[in-house]
């Protein structure tokens, strides 16, 4: 299975290493991954530095999971990594950003994917 495939396992190991770092606590919701210790909502989001075709990282947003997020004062944590082995990865930079100050969002289509409206965002967008 290529890397692209096993974004979700690589996504986990972001969100634990943030949650961690950051020391939120880990909260499986539909619209966020963690919160603060005050109990403000927060969604991680990570992307490939690098995908194996040469094409850039991009982080996707949801619209309906964005317009919650914005509503309860949330923040994203945003996380770029590099992908070694099967499994293994390096966190190469993160930034915290509220949701209410992400640059202009282009909402497009999502297909039946979540049911809702997305967004991608480009790594220089944030960083």
């Amino acid at each position: 299975m290529n890397r692209s495939k096993r974004a979700n396992h690589f996504g986990t190991i972001c969100e634990k290493r943030m949650a961690r770092k950051r020391r939120f606590e880990l909260a499986r919701c539909s619209w966020h991954d963690a919160t603060f210790q005050n109990g403000t909502p927060v969604e991680i989001k990570s992307t490939m530095l690098e995908h194996s075709n040469g094409q850039p990282g991009n982080f996707k947003v949801y619209r309906a999971y964005h317009d919650k997020l914005r509503r309860n004062d949330g923040w994203y944590c945003f996380v770029v990594y590099r992908p070694h082995g099967r499994s293994g990865l390096t966190v190469v930079k993160d930034k915290m950003v509220r949701a209410c100050d992400l640059p202009l969002l282009r909402w497009h289509g999502g297909g039946d994917h979540r049911g809702t409206q997305q967004s991608k965002i480009s790594i220089g967008d944030i960083f």
